[in-house]
């Protein structure tokens, strides 16, 4: 049976996360922006509460908590800044990647560094114009270890992160069934740090890119094997879209409750311009859609913690979510007529953030490929599982 009510402990973190994102987060958004980072007061106040480490496994001094909570912390935090998750401390695609490919008895040794807030992670996969059919950047044998060379983009944390893991073409007859993921130190000969992109939106994360030219790496700094890395790759792509997705209700709920404020307060021809149908319909459709997205997203990650892992239930959830949010945070913006295109109000800033946010780990056009998938019953295939350039660029 699933139930759709917190336990108390999980209660307990979402409160304290909420009222963390309304005191702290929701009035900072407009200096996170202008910093295009979180203040350091509010890192270490969410390191305090324990988020950088709260979903690694207990013997890598984590709390040892499931996807779900991740996703309700998530979807809380989001609710507040949109950027925040993106820009805390954390092991971020790093972790999933780590998770879904390296030996079980190698995830404390791993993911230990993040469990205090002082490391960051980082999974460079996206490539400016790469072949559709599999990745430019290749890893080569070379005596006991193996030589990378690429270039890539789209990164989040290029720039900061202090772990690294960089996917490259390792046989390029197999096309997206020959890739590999390899752990690169940040400091490695060769390695170079691209300069800072400019978003749209969730100006408080750092996307950027990097140069690969001759990078070496030991034999053991390869995450999986030949046969088991795409199938890897594509749970690790799930479990990053999952959180995407539960930060795309937070937005979308956000949103949501703004617009109906305003709409309350708003007043024309004598009432309130929310008791107008077609502002009130508009209300109800993004109330519906919110609540909806967010008991799918729920759903799919109390199926994994159950190791019921169900990528279509994860696909559906997450495109869903992501839809949800580009159409709430749109819906404010008009609702708010032309104040919400003012930088005066969270409406515009919704909306980038929400446009951005649709890019990252795997869009929804990629998720649309996962759940046609499923439902026809084909086979695993690496193409139609995996985000690739001929798809859409997409932000990890």
């Amino acid at each position: 049976m699933i139930s759709f009510e917190p336990t108390e402990e999980q209660q307990l973190i979402v409160e304290n996360v909420a009222a963390f994102a309304r005191q702290r987060l929701r009035p900072a958004v407009r200096a996170t922006e202008r910093a295009r980072a979180l203040a350091p007061e509010l890192v270490a106040e969410a390191v305090a509460l324990g988020l950088p480490g709260m979903d690694l496994p207990a013997d890598a001094g984590g709390a040892g908590l499931g996807l779900l909570d991740a996703a309700l912390v998530d979807e809380a935090l989001a609710w507040g800044d949109a950027a925040a998750p993106f820009a805390l401390p954390g092991a971020h695609a790093y972790g999933a990647v780590v998770r879904e490919l390296a030996p079980p008895e190698r995830h404390a040794e791993l993911l230990a560094p993040f469990a205090q807030g002082e490391a960051l992670g980082a999974f460079a996969w996206t490539e400016p114009g790469a072949h559709p059919e599999a990745l430019a950047t290749t890893a080569r044998r070379d005596l006991d270890g193996w030589v990378l060379d690429g270039v890539k983009s789209h990164c989040l944390h290029a720039g900061r992160a202090t772990h690294l893991a960089v996917a490259a073409q390792v046989d390029g007859t197999r096309g997206w069934d020959g890739v590999g993921v390899f752990l690169v130190p940040v400091g490695a000969p060769g390695l170079t740090r691209l300069g800072r992109a400019g978003t749209v939106g969730l100006d408080g994360a750092c996307f950027g890119g990097l140069r690969l030219e001759g990078v070496r790496v030991p034999a053991g700094a390869r995450l999986g094997d030949d046969e088991g890395t795409a199938r890897g790759l594509a749970r690790a792509f799930l479990r990053v879209a999952l959180r995407a997705g539960a930060r795309a209700v937070g937005l979308a709920r956000a949103a949501a409750e703004v617009a109906l404020a305003y709409t309350q307060e708003r007043h024309a021809f004598g009432k309130p311009v929310a008791h107008f149908q077609a502002v009130a319909f508009t209300l109800a459709d993004r109330h519906l859609e919110v609540d909806a997205a967010g008991l799918l997203v729920r759903r799919a990650a109390a199926l994994w913690d159950r190791g019921a892992v169900d990528p279509g239930a994860c696909a559906v959830a997450a495109a869903t979510a992501l839809r949800c949010a580009l159409r709430a945070s749109d819906d404010a913006v008009q609702l708010h007529g032309g104040a919400g295109f003012m930088r005066d109000y969270l409406p515009e800033k919704l909306l980038r953030d929400a446009r951005t946010l649709s890019l990252y780990g795997m869009s929804a056009a990629v998720l649309d490929q996962v759940v046609a998938a499923e439902e026809l019953g084909l086979p695993f295939d690496a193409a139609s599982r995996l985000p690739t350039p001929d798809v859409q660029s997409v932000f990890t």
